[in-house]
């Protein structure tokens, strides 16, 4: 699946506030080498370099596309690279952050546990993952899938509510590594500008699995029927679309 970095950046202040809110919680004073894995197109993982003044700072993702786009951002401290989050090996790392991509990733807590293993002692692991699978923007995705109309050509394409795991569970997983860990949930209320604003959104992330397992012309049907389904999920007021948007986070010390 191809990622836009363009359609992703239409909402960047609401999809950048997660990631603040997660590497708040990292304590690290003077990390040496810091990764950002599902690092996209780039600009927040420049704000680690700013953050961590003498860090080498690595940003890693799986899209050409994105990683293209950050690469307006390399430095002498800053670099970026083509990668997978199942082949990465956090052997060396002192902070490895991975903002809103472990979903992707199915199998993800034997990654976890991995890396625990792999970081630096006192190293920090920071991730944070949607908890909204449940939310209408998915639910209603998954039934116009799933009827007669769509069925057939789109078995199978669509993540379920099975893409992340509880946050008590990912705590528990993660204290059995000896990571001392923190984890908690926050539901964000983002109010969206814009006629079909969280058809908008998820264009950039969750519906791309559809719109690449159809053709043009079904793709676009697919988003008209969608895009009314939606608008009764999430009904326009005079000040915007109200779009709930709930996050786990986990941070934990090695």
């Amino acid at each position: 699946m191809r990622w836009d970095p363009n359609q992703y950046a239409r909402f960047n202040t609401e999809r950048s506030r997660p990631f603040f809110d997660l590497v708040g919680q990292v304590a690290a004073v003077t990390p040496a080498t810091v990764v950002d894995l599902g690092c996209g197109s780039g600009e927040l993982t420049a704000t680690l370099a700013d953050r961590w003044p003498t860090a080498q700072v690595i940003g890693i993702d799986s899209s050409p596309e994105m990683i293209a786009q950050a690469g307006q951002f390399t430095g002498p401290r800053l670099s970026f690279r083509l990668g997978e989050a199942a082949d990465f090996d956090a052997s060396g790392v002192d902070v490895l952050v991975s903002n809103a991509l472990l979903q992707w990733v199915p199998g993800h807590l034997e990654l976890l546990s991995r890396w625990v293993a792999e970081l630096n002692p006192g190293g920090w692991l920071a991730f944070q993952v949607p908890d909204n699978f449940t939310a209408p923007s998915h639910r209603l995705m998954r039934e116009l899938a799933e009827s007669p109309a769509w069925a057939g050509k789109l078995a199978g394409v669509l993540r379920h509510t099975d893409a992340v795991h509880p946050v008590n569970d990912y705590l528990l997983w993660l204290c059995a590594t000896g990571l001392r860990t923190v984890g908690w949930q926050t539901s964000y209320l983002h109010l969206l500008p814009g006629a079909d604003p969280v058809l908008e959104w998820v264009r950039g992330t969750g519906l791309r699995p559809v719109l690449a397992a159809l053709s043009e012309a079904d793709a676009a049907d697919f988003e008209r029927d969608y895009a009314q389904r939606l608008r009764t999920g999430y009904p326009a007021t005079d000040f915007g679309t109200v779009f709930p948007f709930r996050r786990t986070f986990l941070v934990g010390q090695k």
